[in-house]
């Protein structure tokens, strides 16, 4: 016998016997004419044909595998690929649950929200000013104790008020301008 034998090269090479037998199937091994297996060429041709992985496993181990410089950056890089896959399906369950939003999205909302607040301080001044005119003017009133009598009426220019009140309201709008949303 030239070679060794499939018990011989299972505990050379401390893979399983059927191991053996499913490598020497898939032509992983150089085997001499009578059968014997030629240890040093099967242990290169294997190291060529078998996925690092999958060799790995078959040896039972998990941690501390020490193999050529190729099979560690494949291991690295097939541990960062489940790592990735791992992310990818947490977010996607994310966002199924509502936990996660799309953040062009909650931009343009709160831009939406507070153009919506801006628009509704501009236009205040107009549906408030007669009513403060008139709210002023009976204040008046109740304070001095005498009524506003026609020949003598109190007048309140309700445009002066709204010019006030919008010069007031703009600068209010000018320091909340300055305020910035940060998603992240």
């Amino acid at each position: 016998m030239e070679g060794m034998s499939e018990r011989e090269y299972s505990a050379h090479s401390s893979l399983s016997r059927g191991a053996i037998q499913k490598a020497r199937k898939a032509s992983r091994l150089v085997v001499y004419s009578d059968g014997s297996i030629n240890a040093a060429a099967s242990d290169l041709r294997r190291a060529d044909m078998t996925d690092p992985d999958q060799q790995r496993r078959s040896t039972g181990g998990d941690s501390g595998f020490s193999g050529p410089a190729d099979s560690s950056s494949y291991l690295k890089a097939r541990t960062a690929l489940t790592v990735y896959q791992a992310q990818d399906k947490q977010l996607g369950i994310q966002k199924k649950k509502g936990t996660l939003v799309d953040r062009a999205r909650a931009e343009a909302l709160v831009f939406r929200l507070a153009r919506q607040e801006r628009d509704t301080w501009i236009t205040w001044p107009a549906r408030v000013a007669a009513l403060m005119a008139a709210e002023i003017t009976a204040e008046v009133e109740k304070q001095t104790g005498t009524p506003v009598r026609p020949e003598r009426p109190m007048i309140i220019e309700t445009a002066i008020l709204q010019r006030v009140l919008e010069a007031h309201v703009r600068q209010h709008l000018d320091a909340l301008a300055d305020l910035r949303v940060s998603l992240g």
